[in-house]
Order: C-alpha cells, then structure tokens, then sequence
C-alpha cells in the first residue's frame, strides 16, 4: 500500500502513541486497500471545507510513518506529514527525546528540549501545512473549526516519539513499564525534563597577556543547549550570576567538566577550586593542549577557544636538495641519496636564518616572531635545530617530486624540490617538456600525430634513464612507434645496440613483418625453438616469447640490453609468477611495456607493470597497497586519486581510438548545446518544487541532507523534460508543454526529410514512453529499446533500425549507452543532461565509431536558466569539477552548501 497519492489527516489521542492516521480521498473515492482498518470519519472536505463523512482507512503510527516514507508523495496531505515524520525522525536520531506522563496517566515519550532552531524550523513546517492535512473539525465549533496546525504537528511529533523506542522494550525501561495508568512517576519526569532544559555545553578559553613571562590561563564557559547562543563562565554559575540559566545548570555543569578531566587530566584543577574560574597551564600544558588534546576534546563536544593575538600558523615542509650532477647515465645511476632539508614557514612565508635561529635558542614554547606572539611545539623548535631531515634514494626522491609529499617518520611531509631533479620533474609531467624528436631516417613509414607524440615521449624517457607503458588502444600503431623507438636509439652511440623484445609466440611473425616493413636495414632475429643463440648480434631486434623467456632466463640475463620491451604486458601483471621474476632479472637500459589494458583487475596490475619499467618509482607492492590501493580504488578518495594520476601520469601514455585526432578517418563530430525555455506550466512546477524542498534540506544533515538534495536535483530535470514526466501522468496531452519536446519536433522536421536518422537518449523509461507516444501521434517511426527488454528483442530492434524500418530510436542510457553499432544514425539527441559526460560520450559513441561514414551531430537539450544550464556550464568550464562528477554522478552535487545548492538550482539569475 502506497499512500502518498491520497490526502492524509493525523488524529491524536492520550497517549500519544494511540493517535491515528486516516488516509481518505478528496474526490470521495475509497482509500486503496492496505494496513489499517476501513472507516467512516467526518472530515471537513474541499472545496468548502464542510464536515462530511467519508470513507478512510485507520493507520497507526508505527504503520502509517514507513508508508509515508516509502515513495514520493504527490497529494499535499502526505507530503506534509512525510515532512512531518523525516522531523521526527531526526530529533530522535539527535537523542531528543523525553519521559512524561499524560493528563490521564500514561506514560509516553515526547520530543525535547527542542533548541530554538528546533522551534523555529517546526514553525515553518506548521505554517506550510494544508488544510486537508488538519481536516478533523473541531468538536462543538460552527462553522468547521480545524485544529491549530502548530499543536497538531507538536501532537504528531510527540506520537512518532512515543512510537519508536517501543520497539525494543528490553533496552528502555520507561518502555518496559506495563501498559497501567503511572501518574505517581509525574514528579519524576518534572525532574527529568527540568534536568534536560538546563543541560549545558562546556567550552574552554584560553587568555594569555602580550608579556614574555605571564602565564596561560584556562577558564572554562558553559553554552546553554537549548539556546545554543547563551553563554557564561562557569564561576557565574557557581556565584549564581548567570542569567538565563537555570537553576539545574550548575550540576549539569560539573558533570561535563567532570567528563573533560577524564579525556584531558590537567583540568582537574577546575573541579579542586572552590569556584572553577580559571586554571593556570604551565608552558607544556598549552603545546600538549595545542598538539593534542584539544582535538582530543573537540571530539567529546568540548570546543577550544584560543586567543586572537597567539598565532598557531607556524608549519613545517620539507625541501628536496639535488646535489650537482657528476656526469651522464641516467636518474637511476645518479649515484648518492638526495639530502632532505626541514623548512619552516609562518603563513606560508619561509623563516629567515635569524628567525630560525631565535626558534632554535627559545626555551619557552612562544616566541615573538614578526609583531606577534607565536606558539612553536617542540616538534617544531626540534626541527629549526636540526634542518636536516634525512635523504632520499634516486626513486622515491622523484616520487616525492611528482607528487610533492613524502612520509618521514611516518608523517607525511609537504616537499619542495630544487636542482637537477626539479628540472626532471617539470620535464616528466609537461607534455611539452621532452625535447623534439625527428622521425629516423631509416623508418620506412609516415608517422600519425599521436604516433610522433609517443616517440617523442617514449625517447625522452629512456633518454633519463626510466621506463614507461604505451597503453594505447590496440591498433593504434604500438609496434610501428617501438619500431621508431629503436631506430632514434641508434644514433647515439650511447644507446645503440640491440632491442630485445618479449611478445606470445603468435605474435612473433607480426614482429617480425613489422620490423622488416618499417625497418627494412635492420637485423631481425628469432631467439625461439631449438638452435636458437644470441652470438653475434649486431644491433638489430632480438625477438622472442614469454615462454622462451622461461625456459632461458639465464641465458638472456646473462647480457645488458640496451632496450628491453614487453609486448602485451599484462602477462606479467602477478608480479610473484615465474615469468614476472624471470623478465625483472634481465639487465637493462631501458624498458618499455605495450599493453592496452594496464589495469585488467585492480591497481596492482599498474604496480607490476611500472614497477618493472620504473623501479621504485611505486614503493614495495605492501607500500602501493597501504598507500594507493585502498584510498583510491575502496575508498575513492579523489585526493589520493590525484596523487596517483601526477605519480604514474609521465609513465603511462593511453590513447583510445574515441579520442580527438586518434582516428582521422572518422567523419567530423559537432556537438551543440539546444537552449530551450521552459513552458509556463513548467516554469511554475520549477519554483514550486525549489520553494518546497530547499527550506527543508537547509533543515537536514546527514543521510538525510543527501537523499533530499538527490531528491530535488531528480524532480528538477524531470519538470525539464516535460511536467507530465514530473506529475506521473498516464495518459497525458503532451504537445505544448514542454520547451523540450518542442525542439524535438523541430529538429525531427528538419532531420528527417533529409534523409537523416536519429539517436535519441534518456535516462527514463518513462520519459523514453512518453516520447514514443508522442512520436507515434504524430505518424513518426520510432523504436524504442531499454533495459527491460529480454536481449533477442534488443537485437530485433537494432536489425529493423539498421535496416531503415524507422528513422528514431529511442534509447533508455543504461541500456543502450554502451555496447552498439548504429552507425546508420547521424544525429544524436541527449534528451535529458547526464551527470557523467563519460557516460553520454559513451552513448554518442553507437554513432561515432568506426564504420561511420557521414558526418554526426550531437545535440544536448539544455533548459535554460536551470540547474542543467548551470551543470552544463560547470561541466564545460571546470573539469576539475566534471572529473569529480565521473564517478559520483548526482551524489558529487550533495555535498554542495545550502548557498551553492540554491545558487544552482533557482531558476533564471546569473550563473
């Protein structure tokens, strides 16, 4: 049973667990069948809101709360008391809950003690409510008398309250009590709320006078919890000056200091003294209080003021010092560690000798540092004594210069890298810091643009002595640029000498045509079957397999190659296997992997195949697992992502046929964002979804917060798409109400006289059904394909759209978004905007793909001024945002505040 479609009216009764909810129909239909009882209530109904009897049905509380919350509620009534059960939930969720004992006797629980936000927040929500929510007439009032919407609501809270904790008797013993009147236990719950109403926060301030020598005082206040912005010291409290407290406050406050002193003992002192006024802290006392203690008591709800004119902004980085470079042979034979220095800074401004100086020489943890007061842990102090932090090896020296962090002691450290290795870090991870690279004379083949990128990027590379993975999608050309890689190599004698390449056994004939069509002066020779050796080799390739590579690991261990490439790397990427161990011992100066899925299963596939091209560059495969697989790939952590992208980015190129100028041979592609207007009729489902919903998710944290901002940005694109998508209609008109379906028409008109064919997609069945009536209306040949059709029908529908049966497909995005060939489309329509533009360039991609031949048209309906104008521009302007959309679709636009989400979402205004 559902009961969001109908109007619903609570009634309360004594006690408040016994009030019901009736569920009834305005026009007079019968309630649908369900949980609860059949009735006949007298209710005061539209239009004129005379008492009438009508058919209902009964729901208790405990019931009717889950049904309310269960689906979205399109009846006033329900979407009142569903507004009105996600409050009482959530003063419950906060522990806001007391015992009481009705006017006749019986025990319940009620919401409290309700802060001044509480109250104010229920007063909107009262003055929101409908009619038809309140409609049980006042007994003995003509004409109808409804009952006050702000007692009803408080009546309805303090049911839900008195409902929930009876779930689980054996865990509250105010629910245990047998189901008697209990009127003797009134004092006591008097007692109870009276305790409750003079709860406290407890907060501590620290004072401290512009003097070397005066000492730290630590006075402790008290912040009234039901008027949050009450506030006295606790020495007021006990000379009984602290207005607006009441007289159980003292007690209340004596019992959260007596909780501070368990988390941080020095407050002890407070509680020993006559008066808790204020506490005297030694030096140690404030850094352990500084360095500590006071996230420690933040933790535990009690705040840390400290004063405005001490300045904790002194921090601590690391630079990373490359000694000057003895002579040629790469990063990895640089010999020698790289020195680690401490730097310290006061707000981001590095310290002078003489300041670092006077830190060192302090002896007391404050020091006056340009005008001001300065707290300086000993950490700190420590470290202006003894800048030098430790040192490097030549990997994790440049790990820390990708990323700009390394861990000492277990800490990690902000890095700044100065000499030679800076250098090498701009060059790695600008695209155009290798140096220019020609096309070797001996090459007979005309590189692509991307294919002189890679050799170019793969040159500089092994020119610094590192390795790297050309990821590319296969057919891209891999061999033909290692082809040009080897070729550039020989005319230095440095790097000259033979290439020695690892490739599956029926991959060898491919190598080998390769090489002697591209290469045609270069020796090729097959190190495979029986008689096979590697004497008198003259510069040329060496091929053979992993399974040679097995069975002679010595044999090819037994020399130095120049270069050393690992053709379809993923074979190696268990990094403990046979093969793997076996290619790790051959020496070389350079080593290259070609695969085109360096992550098959998980991260650790990247590990094996970078930690044979660049090793050290990850750490071990326990430090990549600690380090980045569990941030990254369980956690998500898009910090640790980044991290990991700026790591591995200079050794992983991956280039995918989709991508612009990969594929020439592809049509062009022009995509156009529609703006259309909305329809009155939608402009005023707009404003009113947006007046409904944002008052309430400025109310809301949490879960809760977020399921309500997800809920809105939904309703939203919907009234985009057409209202009759947002109102749930069956069998609506829809021509005209929609500024969407209006262009669709429009470009429809235009495509397909011309002998055009058309893509459309949506992210809803329903509006995908609703399209296809519409088209089928109007005598336009449309299939429409999604995810609940068994895969034979699926197959059926794209054989008639290929043979031409009709000029529309209308395409669910979940189901259709990947996977197909419709190449006979040359138009593509993005119905409704997708949160992922990965996910709507997949969709474009049944289209444009290999096999297309005209020309494709992408074109995304906007609806101007709407949070799809506004996402649609911060998706084009800042991809950092889009990057953080890929993966977390329309939950990354939760965690917006309540300004940014309004800013959003309001219709019209600037964006």
């Amino acid at each position: 049973m559902t009961i969001g479609s109908h109007a619903v009216t609570f009634t309360p009764a004594d006690p408040p667990r016994a009030g019901v909810l009736l569920v009834w129909s305005p026009d007079g239909d019968a309630p649908p069948g369900g949980p609860g009882d059949p009735v006949k209530v007298t209710l005061a109904t539209p239009p004129h809101g005379q008492p009438a009897s009508v058919p209902a049905r009964r729901v208790s509380v405990a019931t009717g709360v889950p049904l309310l919350l269960a689906g979205p509620a399109t009846d006033p009534a329900a979407a009142f008391w569903a507004a009105a059960a996600r409050e009482a939930l959530h003063l419950a969720a906060r522990g806001l809950l007391l015992p009481a004992v009705t006017p006749t006797g019986h025990d319940t629980w009620r919401v409290g003690p309700l802060t001044v936000d509480d109250e104010a927040r229920q007063a909107r929500l009262a003055a929101a409510m409908p009619a038809t929510a309140r409609a049980t007439p006042v007994p003995g009032r003509t004409p109808a008398w409804l009952p006050d919407p702000a007692r009803l609501l408080r009546d309805f809270l303090d049911a839900v309250a008195d409902t929930l904790p009876r779930d689980d008797a054996a865990t509250c013993a105010w629910s245990a009590l047998p189901p008697t009147p209990v009127g003797r236990l009134r004092d006591w719950a008097a007692r109870v709320a009276a305790d409750a109403d003079a709860a406290v926060r407890l907060s501590l301030r620290l004072e401290h006078r512009d003097t070397p020598d005066a000492p730290w005082l630590l006075v402790a206040q008290v912040h009234r919890r039901t008027t949050p912005g009450l506030l006295t010291d606790t020495a007021a409290l006990w000379r009984a000056t602290a207005p607006g407290f009441p007289p159980g406050s003292r007690d209340a406050a004596l019992l959260a200091l007596r909780h501070a002193v368990r988390v941080w003992p020095p407050l002890a002192g407070l509680l020993e003294a006559a008066v808790p006024d204020a506490l005297t802290l030694a030096d140690t006392q404030v850094v352990d209080l500084a360095t500590g203690a006071a996230t420690r008591l933040a933790a535990e709800g009690v705040d840390v003021h400290w004063p405005a004119g001490l300045d904790r902004d002194l921090t601590t980085s690391a630079v990373l010092r490359a000694p000057a470079r003895a002579g040629g042979g790469g990063l990895l034979a640089e010999p020698g560690d790289l020195t680690l220095h401490w730097r310290l800074s006061l707000h981001g401004t590095p310290l002078t000798p003489a300041e670092l100086a006077l830190l060192a020489d302090a002896h007391r943890p404050v020091v006056r540092l340009r005008e001001r007061w300065v707290l300086v842990p000993p950490e700190l102090a420590r470290r202006a004594r003894e800048p030098r932090a430790g040192s490097l090896a030549a990997m994790p020296a440049l790990r820390a210069a990708l990323t700009g962090a390394t861990h000492v002691d277990g800490e990690r450290v902000d890095v700044r890298t100065e000499g030679w290795l800076a250098d090498t870090a701009r060059r790695l991870t600008d695209s155009d810091g290798m140096p220019p690279v020609p096309v070797p004379a001996g090459l007979a083949a005309t590189l692509r643009d991307y294919q002189r990128h890679g050799l170019r990027w793969l040159a500089g590379l092994t020119a610094l002595g590192l390795g790297g993975c050309l990821a590319d999608d296969m057919g891209l050309g891999k061999t033909v640029t290692l082809i040009a890689l080897h070729l550039h190599r020989q005319a230095d004698p440095a790097t000259a000498g033979e290439t020695l390449v690892l490739c599956p056994a029926s991959l060898l004939g491919n190598w080998e045509r390769e090489i002697r069509r591209f290469a045609p002066g270069a020796p090729v020779r097959r190190f495979h079957g029986p008689g096979r050796s590697l004497d008198g080799l003259d510069g040329g390739f060496v091929l053979t397999t992993w399974a040679t590579l097995r069975r002679d690991a010595a044999r090819l261990a037994a020399r130095r190659w120049p270069l050393l490439v690992a053709d379809e790397a993923q074979h190696v990427k268990n990094a403990h296997s046979e093969t793997a161990t076996a290619l790790r011992a051959i020496p070389a100066a350079a080593r290259v992997a070609l695969t085109g899925t360096p992550v098959e299963n998980d991260l650790t596939d990247l590990w094996a195949i970078l930690d044979w091209t660049t090793p050290g560059l990850l750490g071990t495969l326990t430090e990549f697992r600690a380090r980045w697989v569990g941030p990254v790939q369980t956690d998500r952590d898009p910090d640790a992502g980044r991290d990991l992208a700026r790591l591995v980015g200079p050794f992983l190129l991956r280039r995918r046929k989709s991508d612009p100028g990969i594929a020439p041979e592809l049509p062009a592609k022009t995509e156009t964002d529609q703006p259309v207007a909305l329809t009155a009729e939608q402009a005023a489902l707009y404003q009113a979804c947006v007046a409904e919903l944002l008052d309430t998710i400025a109310d809301t944290d949490g879960f809760a917060r977020h399921g309500l901002v997800v809920k809105l940005l939904t309703a939203l694109k919907q009234i985009c798409n057409h209202p009759a998508h947002y109102l749930r209609e069956t069998a609506p008109r829809l021509a005209g109400r929609s500024g969407k379906l209006d262009l669709l028409d429009e470009l429809l008109d235009t495509i397909i006289p011309g002998g055009g064919a058309v893509l459309v997609f949506t992210q809803y069945v329903a509006m995908a059904r609703l399209l296809h009536r519409h088209l089928t209306d109007r005598g336009v040949g449309a299939l429409l394909l999604h995810g609940g059709l068994p895969v034979a029908a699926r197959d059926d529908l794209v054989r008639r759209f290929d043979a031409g049966e009709a000029p529309v497909f209308l395409l669910s995005l979940r189901a259709a978004g990947t996977g197909l060939n419709l190449t006979r489309a040359d138009h593509v329509v993005h119905y409704d905007r997708w949160w992922n533009p990965a996910v709507e360039d997949q969709a474009t991609d049944r289209a444009y793909r290999i096999g297309q031949t005209r020309p494709v048209q992408v074109h995304r309906l906007i609806a101007e001024g709407t949070v799809e104008d506004r996402v649609a521009a911060l998706l084009a302007g800042k991809r950092e945002l889009a990057e953080a959309v890929l993966d977390a679709g329309a939950a990354a636009l939760t965690a917006l505040d309540d300004t940014e989400l309004a800013d959003l979402v309001t219709l019209g205004g600037d964006r």
